[in-house]
């Protein structure tokens, strides 16, 4: 054994090696821990992105529930001044306005002392549902001083309107409510007394559970001294948290973070159940009350799948440098030249097939309805004559519209899967933002173009389908020209072009097609037509034609078809070796057709005064179908949000139109499509909304598509005979009656 050692210490090649092996894995733990860490920011981002959305919503939901009670005040005002002559006519004020809103516990008119003499010095009608029946009362007494209590004694003061801390009734059914309390002038512009309504606050565990960021976080609603109002139901596994969360939330000598650039203000905690580490966002609401929401979340949930994929390569670079150690160990008496050339080989065999694997699973797995869109079935396939290709094809669905593209690169090998590479990871940026073909193909053309020495070019075909309509919009670089599959195979009609790499500046043209349902778009690679035999004959455009026919004929899916053209490819080259890559892609368009079980419509003039009508309308569409208040209130938003964007760039300053909304369901979808004959506008394409700002201070329109994605299960544009049509799109649940 020191014999074998002292070999080792003597070796310059083994000793070598072994540096090689430290300074790699000192280089693979520096990059690592600088992409971990990158990796933790970018979590820790989305978190406080997601966080602040969370707050903000929440805090709009909870507040728009308390303005409908203020506004309800507000709006019968008059009929309770009116009331003052008689006293007992302010009972059926606020009988009747108890009646009208589901939220209110109790109504009641706390008069100024000896305000009507006949009623005694103390005077506080109250009206108050109980079993369903609503009845009213006199409760001032001597056990009920009203005058000496916050609801009445602040307003009195200050003069302005006020709501109360929560606290628990102990007029009617015991439970949390908050009151609103403001003056109110008689005639002679002298306070009468102070008018409140008691509102029940059982709807605000509804309200802060009904979504969260990740499975074990909830929210928390406090005063604005810090008691809690509204806690997690007692089924999450995390609720034993809340006690401490409160206290670190109230206690001023704890560490807090509170960033230029976030609007809440963020803690550390641990749990007390398992030590687990998690974090709280809070922040006050903006006016009256002044309360707080808050989030909580916890790091296992946030990071958790990060520290595992960590521990994960962590054991695999310690196995892989183990394993490497080993084989240098392992072969040190071979005779050195057979060694150096079996490394090689393995080493650049290894390094292909990874690379294989790598362009395999850039590329999309085959989808049909169920995965990708229930109107589509997509399916491709990229078979490389070598190791790695300069093929490439890509799908993606995006706001109710198909992205899909296919290639060629220029030349084989290596050199053509790195373009590849780049050319797909442009196609996918540019689909996450762009709706039109010739844009997407004009960065990738520039981009390719760009320090271009090996003059490298792709053929490139891109197409956008608009689901809803089936109108396709295609741009092609000088790409085979698609097969149009319908009751026979035809070739799609298609500007050449040049393909991408060539000019810098070139200018694509767009070109459209409508589908037709039922239909199938084929696209392919000249390795496809140009695969040849043993006798180098190609496969050509007419065995293509004749496989096209029989997918026809036999009504085959897309992978079906992918399948039959692979099989007819491979029995015609009868074993010749691939001479170029062979890549496929199919589109099968069938949009399903369902029975429309609503259908309404509103017209509305260019007006943001418009808007309680857009609100009234949606009330309507939405209790029709029996939505939950929750979930009323979300479309109220998002379909006014979508309107004031209209009314606000399709339409210039100064000019008028119509704006008209039609809702429509077919018991599976309900869909709101708001169309306008204004100038072309894109909401999908707008800036997100500044969410640090408040309510208050965001303009009218101002959270725009941000919003309306979050409330809506998809959203699409389309520009069609000078209108604009958007259709926000929201699946309906179990919980939901069709009607």
């Amino acid at each position: 054994m020191k014999s074998y050692f002292s070999k080792i210490i003597h070796s310059p090649r083994i000793i070598k090696n072994l540096v090689i092996i430290i300074l790699a894995a000192l280089l693979l733990l520096i990059i690592f821990v600088v992409q971990y860490l990158f990796t933790r920011e970018l979590l820790t981002d989305e978190l406080d992105n997601r966080a602040e959305t969370e707050l903000i919503m929440k805090s709009i939901l909870v507040k728009g529930v308390l303005k409908s009670a203020e506004k309800t005040v507000t709006d019968h005002m008059w009929d309770i001044r009116t009331s003052l002559d008689n006293p007992d006519t302010v009972f059926k004020a606020a009988k009747w306005l108890l009646a009208k809103n589901k939220y209110l516990e109790g109504v009641g008119m706390g008069f100024v002392p000896n305000y009507y003499p006949e009623k005694g010095v103390l005077f506080e009608p109250y009206a108050q549902e109980i079993d369903d029946e609503i009845i009213t009362r006199q409760i001032a007494g001597e056990q009920h001083d009203y005058t000496k209590m916050d609801f009445y004694r602040i307003p009195m003061q200050t003069g302005e309107p006020y709501w109360s801390d929560p606290y628990i009734d102990s007029v009617s059914r015991h439970q949390l409510i908050c009151s609103y309390s403001r003056p109110v002038l008689n005639k002679k512009k002298e306070i009468a007394g102070i008018f409140c309504i008691d509102m029940s606050l059982e709807w605000l565990s509804d309200t802060l559970d009904a979504h969260h960021i990740y499975p074990s976080s909830f929210n928390l609603l406090l005063t604005e001294d810090g008691k809690l109002i509204s806690k997690p139901s007692p089924s999450d596994s995390k609720a034993h948290d809340v006690e401490q969360v409160l206290k670190l939330i109230n206690d001023s000598t704890v560490s807090r973070d509170s960033s230029s650039t976030r609007r809440s203000v963020y803690l550390v905690f641990k749990s007390n159940a398992d030590q687990s580490r998690g974090c709280i966002y809070y922040a006050n609401m903006r006016g009256i009350p002044h309360w707080k929401i808050a989030v909580v979340c916890y790091d296992d949930e946030v990071y958790g799948k990060l520290d595992r994929l960590t521990h994960f390569i962590l054991l695999a670079l310690v196995g892989a440098l183990l394993l490497l150690g080993f084989i240098i160990m392992r072969f040190f008496n071979n005779e050195r030249k057979l060694h150096r050339t079996q490394v090689a080989q393995e080493r650049i065999s290894s390094e292909l097939h990874i690379a294989n694997e790598i362009q395999q699973a850039m590329l999309p797995r085959s989808q049909s309805a169920a995965t990708l869109h229930e109107d589509l079935d997509v399916s491709g396939l990229l078979a490389p004559a070598r190791e790695v290709g300069g093929d490439l094809y890509d799908f993606i669905v995006r706001d109710e519209k198909l992205y899909f593209c296919i290639g060629d690169v220029s030349g084989k090998g290596v050199p053509s899967a790195l373009v590849m590479a780049v050319v797909q990871a442009l196609f996918h940026a540019g689909s996450q933002h762009a709706s039109n073909p010739n844009s997407i193909m004009q960065t990738i053309n520039r981009t390719i173009c760009r320090n271009n020495e090996r003059n490298m070019f792709v053929t490139f075909f891109i197409g956008i389908l608009d689901i809803p309509t089936g109108r396709l919009r295609y741009c092609n670089a000088g790409h085979d020209t698609p097969m149009l599959l319908t009751d026979k195979a035809q070739l799609l009609q298609v500007k050449p072009n040049l393909p991408a790499g060539i000019i810098h500046d070139f200018k694509y043209e767009v070109q459209e097609y409508k589908f037709v349902p039922g239909s199938t778009l084929f696209l392919y690679t000249d390795g496809l037509t140009e695969a040849m035999d043993r006798q180098h004959q190609q496969f050509g455009r007419q065995r293509l034609l004749q496989t096209l026919k029989v997918g026809i004929d036999r009504n085959l899916t897309t992978r079906e078809l992918l399948d039959e053209m692979t099989t007819a490819v491979n029995q015609f080259t009868d074993g010749a070796e691939q001479s170029d890559d062979l890549t496929m892609l199919a589109i099968h368009y069938a949009p399903k057709v369902y029975h429309e079980l609503l259908n309404e419509q509103i017209v509305l003039q260019n007006d943001i005064k418009q808007i309680p009508l857009l609100n009234a309308f949606v009330e309507h569409v939405t209790t029709q179908l029996n939505f939950e208040a929750s979930l009323s209130q979300q479309m109220k938003l998002a379909v006014e949000e979508a309107v004031v964007n209209v009314m606000l760039y399709a339409y210039p300053a100064g000019t008028t139109g119509d704006v008209i909304v039609d809702a429509k369901t077919n018991g599976i979808t309900l869909k709101f499509i708001i169309t306008d004959s204004g100038k072309p506008f894109d909401p999908t394409e707008a800036q997100k909304a500044d969410t640090t700002l408040s309510v208050e201070e965001r303009p009218i329109g101002g959270l725009g598509i941000f919003l309306v994605r979050e409330m809506m299960d998809s959203i699409n544009y389309e520009r069609i005979d000078g209108k604009n049509i958007l259709t926000l799109r929201k699946k309906l649940n179990n919980k939901i009656h069709k009607i």
